[in-house]
Order: structure tokens, then sequence, then C-alpha cells
């Protein structure tokens, strides 16, 4: 408690202009634990737009995701900073345990999950790779195996690139960027050659051309792409992780609250003028209300844990 309220204290007179807003009925900060260019950036950015009343995008990149959603976990719970979540609230919990700064469900609530989305295994043109069986020739042929990339311990994109490794028994190197934007700087300058991506924040680049689609995640080929074959199509059953991104808010924040800022920014994604942008991108909008939203979660920690724990994976 002494060392929240410490926190709190420090980050008072930042919050000053914020809380100001939220008092007037006015949106405050969204903070999205990425830097700018990936998928949560974009949906914080859409849905704040959309709601009109003054939110403000902040983002706060680097350590998976737990510095952003730590400056949520310690904000006051009136509405005036909020935060974007996706798959990493589960995996760092399931992977650190009682080691967290905080705890899903009792220091971060959920205000609701957005949308969810495919992950595409992306390649850097000149790359000789076509397919996923070309993919996985070329990792067995390379001194030291593949190197694969995705956006940071955690995230949708490091869950499919696990499953990846795991489904194929190739040697991979996992290459994990400061979030979804870094990564895709490093794919389409050829850093490194290949990467799962979500399929929204990779949308424009495969349409220019830097980017070439190899696979897709999930259980069926995406509208906006239906020319590239799953991973199970393509031959590897088994990598079927798709992402999804959500909102949340200060543990201790009342239901009335989540519910109103539910509306404003989740909720309010089936509107048509959001849905179109959010689809157009590749995002399935499901719009699952708070409590909802708490129960994935949870329930998502306890099935990845044991998961983790087997395949030996680590924290940074």
């Amino acid at each position: 408690m002494h060392r929240r309220s410490a926190l709190l204290g420090l980050a008072l007179p930042l919050a000053a202009p914020f809380l100001a807003r939220a008092q007037q009925g006015r949106g405050g900060r969204i903070i999205v634990p990425y830097g700018p260019g990936g998928s949560s950036d974009l949906v914080a950015r859409i849905m704040a737009q959309h709601a009109g009343n003054g939110w403000v995008v902040e983002n706060r990149g680097g350590g998976a995701s737990i510095p952003g959603t730590q400056a949520v976990a310690v904000a006051a719970p009136d509405g005036s900073t909020i935060g974007t979540a996706d798959n990493a609230l589960v995996v760092n919990q399931a992977l650190n345990k009682d080691r967290m700064p905080y705890q899903a469900g009792r220091d971060v609530v959920g205000l609701g999950l957005a949308v969810t989305a495919p992950l595409l295994l992306l390649a850097y043109p000149p790359a000789p790779a076509q397919t996923v069986r070309q993919v996985l020739a070329e990792a067995r042929s390379t001194a030291g195996g593949l190197s694969l990339s995705h956006g940071g311990i955690g995230t949708p994109t490091h869950l499919a690139a696990l499953q990846f490794q795991f489904a194929s028994g190739a040697e991979i190197t996992q290459v994990g960027y400061r979030g979804g934007g870094p990564q895709l700087t490093g794919l389409v300058s050829g850093e490194v050659r290949y990467g799962f991506v979500a399929i929204a924040s990779a949308f424009g680049h495969v349409q220019g051309g830097r980017l070439r689609p190899v696979a897709i995640s999930g259980p069926m080929r995406s509208p906006q792409m239906p020319d590239v074959p799953t991973l199970t199509e393509a031959g590897l059953p088994g990598v079927d992780v798709v992402g999804w991104w959500g909102f949340i808010g200060p543990g201790g924040m009342a239901m009335p609250l989540r519910e109103r800022l539910y509306a404003q920014l989740v909720g309010a994604a089936r509107e048509p003028a959001p849905r179109e942008r959010l689809e157009g991108l590749g995002y399935t909008v499901v719009a699952r209300p708070p409590a909802e939203f708490d129960a994935q979660v949870q329930a998502e920690v306890a099935a990845w844990t044991p998961i983790f724990e087997r395949a030996g994976v680590k924290p940074e």
C-alpha cells in the first residue's frame, strides 16, 4: 500500500490535466504499452478518435509491456488513465507468476475486449522461401537455424512464433523487438527475414510489396488476404493462436465506470464507422464486456501456465 501510494503521489502532477478532463466527463489518457505503429497502437487510436471526447494516446514501449501496464495499475481508478492490453497480459502473468508487480483481475481490470485478428507469417521479399515448407527447409540448411522475429515477449506474435517452433521442430532463434512497429521496421529493412505480425499492422506493407505473406494463423483464411493459406493448409497444424486487443483500467475501478468506458471505447467498435475501419484492416470486432473479458483473461492464464512450464519458456 505504501509503495502504491508513493507511486500515485509521483504520478499525480503528470496526471492532473487528464484528471480534470475526466471530472468534466471528457476522456483522459490511454497508455499503450508498446511503441507506435503496432496493433495495440492502431486499436487505441481508432477507438480514441471515434470516441472524440479528448482521449490522448500515450506510448510506453519496452519491458515486454510490463512498465506500460504497471502505469495503468498504479493510476487512480477514476477513468483518467486507462490502457490497452493484448495476449501479453496473460503471458506475463503465466510466466512470472507472483513476481509480477501487478496481477490481472486485482490491480488491473478489464474494460472490454475489442477485437481479435489472425497473425501473418511474413517474409522480406528478397528472402528465398515462398512457402512454409521452404521456410522450414531453409531452417534445416542454415547454420544455427532460422531467425524468426516477433513483437516482444508475451505478444500474440511471440505466441505464434513459439507455436511455429514447437510444431515444426526446426532449429529457430526467436528475435524479439520492443513492439510491432520496430519489428516491422526490422522486417522491411531485411534485418530479420521472417516474422509473425498481426494482419492489421502488416496490411499496408503487404499491399505495397514491402513484405510478402507466407501463411496465416487461425482456423480459416482472412477475407482481406484470401490467397494466403492457413498454416494448417500449408502443412503445419498446431499454429492456431490469434491475437486479441482490449482495454484495461486500474484495480478498484467501479463497475458503472467500467461499463461507461466500455460503451465509449469497446462497445462502440460495433458502430459502422469504426467497424468498417477495423474490419478493413483484418480485425474481427468482438466487443466483449468487462466481466467477460476478466473471465477470459483468468481462463487463459490457467491454460498457458502449464504449457510454458512444460516447454521451459522463461521471461526475459
